[in-house]
């Protein structure tokens, strides 16, 4: 099964790919939009996007792309996510990493190093990368990626030991599923009045489905227009899911509702 993700090799993306596919198998690109269009385009097989972290939130180019892509949703990934700090030696100018990364190790990296410069990167793999060919510069990444002239000085640096990301595993839309225990709609209602989230929300709640994510963001089309993403806890092969969609879409007559499938989740420890 060939795949894409996130690279270059031993990102966190990568390593919640190798669930899906062998290491053989895997592509790798520089950013999501481009994962999200070589699977809509069926180039590959399955793509394997981050959409969510436990401590900085959702991924918001994952959401833009598969808001403008046709693909299904197949299968949910979690993965612990554990930080280590690597350069050539202890003096260093910079700290590279994925925005995402930076981001979740603030804490330690505004108490040890206050004075280094934080330069976001396409990938924590990046990041080591430049730290291997620069000795001015420190990387963020996962602890296996050190070695090679690198020394790793701390580890575990994420700010919550409860670190964690999603990923969807993503295919072509033709394979969008109905079974599995979670399913994801994007929803553009191309209307904008009091209540319409109530409006909404309400055909899940009347049918008891509980709503694991609600999030909006912008349409692109004009200011204050929004597409929202909704995760839930039941199946589209279920009778109460097919209605509060139907409900759903009667809603957004003027928009479009799109399913991107039911899935499972699968936990990932490395």
């Amino acid at each position: 099964m060939a795949a894409v993700t996130l690279g270059p090799e031993g990102t966190y993306s990568h390593r919640a790919t190798s669930a899906i596919a062998d290491d053989d198998e895997i592509d790798f690109r520089q950013s999501v939009t481009a994962i999200v269009d070589a699977v809509a385009s069926g180039e590959y097989d399955r793509g394997v996007i981050p959409i969510e972290n436990s401590i900085e939130g959702s991924v918001t180019e994952s959401l833009d792309a598969l808001a403008d892509y046709d693909v299904a949703v197949v299968r949910e990934i979690v993965t612990p996510i554990r930080h280590a700090l690597f350069a050539q030696g202890p003096a260093f100018e910079t700290i590279a990493s994925h925005s995402q990364a930076l981001a979740q190790c603030r804490t330690y990296l505004e108490r040890e190093y206050p004075e280094a410069t934080l330069e976001a990167v396409a990938s924590t793999a990046k990041g080591v990368e430049f730290a291997r060919e620069d000795p001015s510069v420190a990387g963020i990444g996962h602890p296996a990626l050190g070695g090679d002239g690198l020394e790793l000085l701390a580890e575990d640096i994420q700010d919550q030991d409860s670190n964690a990301t999603r990923f969807f595993a993503i295919a072509p839309a033709e394979e969008r599923s109905k079974g599995g225990g979670k399913t994801s709609l994007v929803v553009y209602p191309n209307a904008n009045y009091p209540g319409l989230l109530l409006e909404l929300l309400e055909p899940f709640a009347d049918r008891d489905i509980n709503l694991t994510r609600v999030e909006s963001r912008p349409s692109g089309r004009r200011l204050g227009d929004y597409v929202f993403h909704v995760d839930f806890e039941a199946g589209l092969y279920e009778s109460r899911t097919s209605e509060a969609v139907e409900d759903l879409e009667a809603l957004a007559e003027n928009g479009w509702v799109r399913r991107l499938g039911s899935y499972d989740t699968e936990h990932v420890v490395e």
